[in-house]
């Protein structure tokens, strides 16, 4: 069985794995299968909700390439609903295990007493080129740091929300042509782990557009932990203030962020139902198109 549910626009195929004797074993491969809008149900990638050993709850993420993520922040809200709407949290405040660390979510339920609303401590951003990772003196941070690709300088901002985003700073976000630079960023030898790109516009002193290329993904509709990235590095460039709530404007809907004064970065957004359903099983052929297309 599966929910697939989306966060601004950013949609996963959630499997609940709570009380599984023995898990699937190839999660890459499923996630491109399932990830795929014409043979398969279709998404940004799959989630699993696990037990854990060291927080109320465990995700694990897999992208729509197959690749597995060390964090997602629509991703974690759509997970803090279900959870909470299905009974398995019984307090409002829990906290989710991932690869980035574990996170703690509040959540605000509507009239219906269905989950509305839910907030995140996403933690201190890691803005030391070590931990990003980035190539360099890995001691120092990157802000509005040149870099060549090819023939272009791009100026870059680099944060990790727990995953790793590189900022970049526009007029206009809607004229950045990302597919072309999201994909020559992501894959340069300046990320081992690769990166994501996110282009922000600030608007005002407390709102800003982004628009991100997704490592593993491609152009998607939302994502937290860059809306949170954008805002740190927005900060970091002297265009916001710290503390005071940012709105997020996505192309997938609006997200509030806040880098607190004591480092932690908040952020609170809506998540939503798609459908639920149960996954029948795929065909040989249908893995054999996956493993050809790999090659």
């Amino acid at each position: 069985m599966f929910t697939k549910m989306h966060g601004l626009g950013n949609s996963f195929v959630i499997f609940n794995q709570l009380g599984v004797a023995k898990e699937y074993q190839d999660y890459s491969q499923l996630a491109q299968i399932v990830s795929n809008v014409s043979f398969g149900i279709g998404s940004d990638g799959i989630i699993l909700i696990c037990s854990s050993d060291i927080a109320d709850f465990r995700m694990r993420i897999f992208n729509e390439d197959g690749s597995e993520g060390r964090n997602c922040g629509n991703g974690l809200r759509c997970v803090a609903k279900l959870l909470f709407d299905q009974k398995y949290a019984t307090t409002s405040s829990f906290t989710i295990e991932t690869l980035g660390g574990v996170m703690s979510v509040e959540v605000e339920e509507d009239k219906e007493k269905q989950v509305q609303y839910v907030t995140v401590d996403m933690g201190e951003p890691k803005l030391i080129k070590s931990k990003i990772p980035m190539q360099g003196d890995p001691c120092t941070v990157s802000v509005n740091e040149p870099h060549s690709f090819g023939d272009d300088v791009y100026q870059l901002t680099c944060v990790s929300m727990g995953n790793p985003h590189a900022i970049l700073f526009a007029d206009d976000v809607k004229k950045v042509p990302l597919e072309i630079i999201g994909p020559v960023i992501e894959c340069s030898d300046l990320f081992p782990e690769r990166v994501n790109v996110g282009f922000v516009t600030v608007i005002n002193s407390q709102e800003i557009e982004y628009r991100v290329w997704e490592r593993g993904s491609g152009i998607t509709m939302a994502c937290g932990t860059g809306a949170c990235a954008a805002v740190v590095a927005a900060t970091l460039n002297g265009m916001l203030e710290r503390n005071l709530p940012i709105i997020v404007h996505l192309p997938g809907g609006d997200l509030t962020v806040r880098w607190d004064e004591h480092g932690h970065v908040w952020k609170r957004g809506e998540a939503t139902y798609i459908c639920h359903g149960e996954l029948v099983t795929y065909t040989n052929s249908y893995s054999s198109m996956i493993n050809e297309r790999e090659k």
